[in-house]
């Protein structure tokens, strides 16, 4: 394996095309029930699967998915510890949590080494084909049992912070919905490099290091 990504193929001159996702799981079985749904989607590919989180990392830097659906209770390397090998390689794929741990002791960690959304295994086929569309689109995805799991935790983004202007607030409420900042600039009549310009001062005053941490920010301050 290369140590650093061909400079003649960045992920920004990538063309258009299907959302590429890496399946990771220890069970066959789900993997392949995973790959069965998603490869009769018109605008999905799963170009790759793992049964481990080691293996898992490796194919994020070979194959360079847009998406990785991840348990994570894997052998070896476990979801969570992936997670954060991912985000100290500086990955840019995006991950979507698919387990059945709902106890804030494994989502907080998850969410803080950088999933972008949590959905249970039980989650219907065709919710979880939108959850992927939703995820690959820069939302933060949160089953309502993991917020309300949250609730009762600790939040990793609970800290005293600089308080924030009522624009501020009103971005941060919708960033808690999902929305990107074209959505949230179309909702609040700005532009959007005013609603970037927003998000970043809102990260900097909460010391929060992104999106999703700044969504959970708002689900346990009831702001959303």
């Amino acid at each position: 394996m290369s140590d650093s990504a061909p400079e003649s193929a960045p992920d920004a001159a990538r063309p258009a095309g299907p959302i590429r996702v890496v399946v990771v799981d220890d069970h066959q079985v789900v993997r392949h029930g995973l790959r069965t749904f998603l490869d009769i989607q018109d605008d999905i590919e799963v170009v790759g699967e793992a049964g481990d989180g080691g293996a898992a990392v490796e194919l994020a830097e070979t194959l360079r998915p847009d998406l990785m659906l991840l348990d994570l209770q894997l052998p070896g390397v476990d979801g969570v510890s992936a997670l954060r090998m991912l985000r100290d390689r500086g990955s840019t794929v995006r991950v979507l949590v698919l387990t059945s741990f709902t106890e804030p002791a494994t989502v907080v960690p998850a969410l803080r080494a950088g999933a972008a959304g949590y959905l249970f295994k039980d989650v219907d086929p065709e919710a979880l084909a939108q959850a992927i569309r939703a995820v690959h689109a820069g939302q933060v995805l949160l089953e309502p049992e993991v917020a309300d799991a949250l609730l009762r935790g600790e939040d990793p983004a609970e800290r005293a912070g600089g308080a924030l202007t009522e624009r501020e607030r009103e971005v941060l409420v919708e960033i808690a919905h999902g929305r990107s900042n074209r959505e949230i600039a179309r909702a609040l009549v700005l532009s959007e490099k005013t609603v970037k310009t927003h998000v970043s001062s809102i990260l900097a005053k909460l010391g929060l290091a992104d999106r999703t941490q700044a969504a959970l920010y708002a689900v346990r301050r009831g702001l959303a």
